[in-house]
Parts: structure tokens; C-alpha cells; sequence
């Protein structure tokens, strides 16, 4: 359950992001949740693709700095509290979490939301036994676009 995350360290410049989104695609691959953290100077983009190997191989051959960590992308009740349910479970078993963000594809009635967390195979576990619905990599590539 575990989803390879890729991290790229982004220059805060006009266009940068443009030109790795763009080798990116040239290579066909396909983005499939991301958020982007900033400073002044520069920013970190991290994101969920379809072969997060080839693509951190290629952002490198290009000139960017690129790293893959784990997460986990969960499934919430698109509804006000939904968010707050998955992540009591996690507080109430003492799981901190670094950082989320959502996934561009989702789910009709349900929003899908990538976690960093701080033992991640112990929230998989827990979250689990909770019965929350997580996802492998596979499925968010299934995904289409909600319309």
C-alpha cells in the first residue's frame, strides 16, 4: 500500500516548473497528484507519477534534483468531518503527519488524499483495521478524471 512519491527540488524562477512539466510529459509521463511547497529561491514539488523511477531518472538527465520517498493515499467521505475521521485514527494511535495533498484523479462521493506520515507501514495497519479504503498506485493510474 505503500505509493513511491518523487520529490524534485524546483528553482524559483520564471518557467522552471513549465520546463519540468514539460520533460515530463515528453517522456509520457503522466502526473497524478502534486503539491508544491515554496521559498523565496526555490521550491520542492512533490508528486505522484506513473513510473517514478523513469521519471526521477529523466528530470536528473535534465538538470533537476530528484528524489522518490514513500507515502500512502487514502480514500475520504467527501463530505465536511471526512478528513477529520481518517486523521483522528491517526492521532489517537500517535502517527504524526508530515504533509498531504490530494490527488488529481478522485473518486465520485469520495476525495483521495496522499499522506507523509511518520510510520507509515504502522498506519497502514491502522488505518486498515479502521476499515479506510487505501489505494496502490495501480488504482490512482486507473483513475479518470471526474467530471
Amino acid at each position: 500500500m505503500l505509493i513511491k512519491q518523487m520529490s524534485v527540488f524546483v528553482e524559483n524562477t520564471t518557467g522552471r516548473l513549465a520546463e519540468l512539466t514539460r520533460v515530463l510529459g515528453n517522456d509520457g509521463i503522466d502526473i497524478k497528484a502534486s503539491c508544491i511547497a515554496d521559498t523565496v529561491d526555490f521550491g520542492i514539488l512533490r508528486c505522484i507519477v506513473d513510473d517514478p523511477e523513469e521519471a526521477t531518472k529523466v528530470l536528473k538527465e535534465n538538470g533537476f534534483t530528484a528524489s522518490i520517498t514513500e507515502v500512502i493515499a487514502v480514500e475520504l467521505e467527501d463530505r465536511p468531518g471526512g478528513f477529520a475521521d481518517v486523521l483522528e485514527i491517526l492521532a489517537k494511535e500517535q502517527i504524526g503527519v508530515d504533509y498531504i495533498y490530494s490527488t488529481i484523479r478522485s473518486k465520485e462521493g469520495a476525495a483521495i488524499i496522499v499522506l507523509k506520515v511518520q510510520d507509515p507501514q504502522k498506519a497502514i495497519d491502522v488505518l486498515l483495521a479502521h476499515d479506510v479504503k487505501l489505494y496502490k498506485m495501480e488504482e490512482i493510474s486507473k483513475m479518470s478524471h471526474v467530471k
